[in-house]
């Protein structure tokens, strides 16, 4: 009988991913991923670096799992499971996620873009105060559009950590061990988003509990 690459005496507990030494080597890399990026989520700073860190940190976070995903136990467990409520979760709140992310990057890029044509106009058109006045204005205009949007996505990540996690019933350990890590990679991601989108909204997201 094949062995299963996640070991059979899996303990989750506390909103953590805990195999023994014979577990597949993705698992411990995932819990020490996990680990870090918490503990940078428990700041509450909003520098671009801090920002940068995290992104990082749940870029290594996401390759690990990609992994995770190729192996044939884990293709294999979504397979048969590929009609289970749990499942669904999973693709429902990825692809919330995903609208957040266009919805984010179209923010940067309309700041961005917002204060390029500022910065030139300020360039152009020294000593017409009047006209350098209506572009500030421009600007202010859609600095507050953009956080607005910013504002109702983080609403929907707000909606995501509160939605209900349909309760995962009469299933093998290294099911469910794979059920919680994803789960914990949606809420690191949520966490992360939080942090970004309070960024470029201008707001300080308080500190993450952990665990």
């Amino acid at each position: 009988m094949a062995v299963s690459p996640l070991n059979p005496k899996a303990y989750y507990h506390a909103r953590s991913i805990s195999l023994p030494s014979r577990a597949h080597p993705l698992i411990p890399e995932f819990d020490e991923l996990l680990h870090r990026l918490r503990a940078s989520e428990a700041t509450s700073s909003s520098s671009s670096s801090s920002i940068s860190h995290k992104l990082c940190g749940l870029r290594d976070l996401y390759d690990c799992v990609d992994n995770l995903l190729l192996l044939p136990f884990t293709q294999q467990t979504l397979a048969q499971s590929c009609h289970e409520q749990w499942v669904d979760e999973l693709l429902d709140g990825s692809l919330r996620l995903l609208d957040i992310c266009g919805m984010a990057k179209d923010a940067l890029l309309q700041t961005r873009e917002g204060a390029h044509e500022l910065q030139s106009s300020m360039h152009r058109k020294r000593g017409s105060e009047n006209r350098i006045s209506s572009e500030v204005e421009t600007y202010l205009t859609l600095r507050k559009k953009v956080k607005n949007a910013i504002h109702q996505a983080l609403r929907n990540l707000k909606g995501m950590e509160k939605q209900c996690r349909f309760p995962v019933l009469n299933k093998d350990t290294e099911t469910s061990s794979l059920i919680s890590m994803l789960r914990e990679m949606d809420r690191a991601t949520v966490n992360v988003f939080e942090s970004l989108l309070s960024s470029i909204a201008g707001a300080t997201p308080g500190p993450k509990q952990s665990g």
